[in-house]
């Protein structure tokens, strides 16, 4: 057990789904996985383990923003013993070559955090995704006829901005959509030579202004999901 989950050695698959909202995981454990069995609700962050075409899988929450991921993926990395990490969640869309509902798989992630800034003594440091995973993720979305777009993402650390235009910057320079978590997932996988990658939904988009409702955020983003556990299970 470590200090924010509660499983025990051995409790957690190699490979695991994160989803930001707990509730989430729940969903996917319940309608994706056989047998799921619940690892941790602490703080209501909530675990599960499971089968998925008698290949054994995880899924946990992670919170909102890089501090909250932080902590799980580190403990799931340094005590758990977690290969490969795919984040299965919302973002925004910057450009028109998104819409809303399409998949976005994050080849890099910028960030505006100064998480890496302390890390690597101010110095940059370019989070990528794994190959594997991403190629994997592709080529899943080719077989079920998915428009998956692969591209650079942006992880921030403020949802509510003082410059309401701050995104246009990065869309200038090709970043698909804005999320908050995975640059600090791409780093940790890396320093613990771990696989990670992040599969995402567009739920709102900067440019025309459309958005989805919350419950549909929860529990309607079915090809996320799938492409996440093709990709994580290859």
């Amino acid at each position: 057990m470590s200090i924010h989950i509660a499983a025990a050695k051995g409790d957690i698959a190699e490979s695991i789904l994160l989803p930001g909202d707990p509730l989430r995981a729940k969903f996917i454990a319940e309608n994706w996985f056989e047998e799921p069995v619940r690892f941790n609700e602490i703080r209501n962050m909530f675990g599960y383990t499971g089968r998925y075409r008698g290949a054994r899988v995880s899924v946990m929450g992670t919170g909102m923003g890089m501090p909250s991921l932080s902590i799980y993926v580190n403990e799931l990395l340094r005590e758990y013993g977690v290969r490969r990490l795919v984040r299965v969640g919302t973002c925004g869309g910057l450009t028109e070559k998104v819409k809303v509902r399409d998949v976005v798989l994050g080849m890099s992630a910028s960030t505006d955090s100064a998480v890496n800034k302390v890390r690597f003594a101010g110095m940059d440091y370019a989070p990528t995704a794994s190959f594997h995973l991403l190629s994997a993720a592709y080529e899943a979305a080719k077989t079920a006829g998915l428009s998956a777009h692969v591209g650079p993402i942006v992880s921030s650390d403020s949802f509510y901005t003082e410059d309401p235009d701050q995104w246009k910057l990065w869309a200038r320079f090709g970043v698909l959509a804005v999320e908050m978590e995975s640059a600090e997932l791409y780093t940790l996988a890396a320093k613990f030579g771990a696989e990670a990658l992040a599969i995402l939904t567009v739920s709102d988009h900067l440019v025309s202004g459309e958005a989805t409702p919350a419950a549909e955020r929860e529990t309607r983003f079915k090809a996320m999901v799938e492409l996440g556990i093709a990709s994580v299970l290859s």
